[in-house]
């Protein structure tokens, strides 16, 4: 059996949907496993490059921060092994990311912009 947690997407407009999951799971490392290794995520005046930045900007949202509702995922557009992922927040704000397709053929953000941050 495939460890949902950390199964990678098959699609990538799968990924808002595996966020949504692990955030509200609390699950760090299910989080950073979404992200290429020199991914870079950007939230507010925070930027994020790699894994372990990464996982430190989620550890720090995941204290502060303990529901994330559902976002709609919208399809994504793909040009080779290059997507953007779209996905609609709750207050209609539009999540934008850029995904690659890996060596295993699972899709993983390479740029994320996200839309919800700590609050301070």
């Amino acid at each position: 059996m495939t460890d949902h947690h950390h199964s990678g997407a098959r699609e990538p407009r799968e990924l808002a949907g595996l966020f949504n999951t692990r955030a509200n799971d609390g699950d760090v490392e299910g989080l950073v496993a979404l992200y290429e290794p020199g991914a870079v995520l950007a939230a507010g005046d925070i930027v994020a490059t790699g894994h372990t930045e990464i996982r430190r900007f989620y550890t720090d949202l995941l204290a502060r921060k303990s529901e994330f509702p559902a976002a709609e995922e919208l399809p994504a557009i793909v040009n080779g092994d290059l997507a953007l992922t779209f996905a609609r927040l709750p207050n209609g704000t539009l999540s934008v990311e850029a995904a690659r397709r890996q060596a295993d053929g699972t899709w993983r953000w390479a740029i994320d912009q996200l839309k919800i941050k700590p609050k301070a």
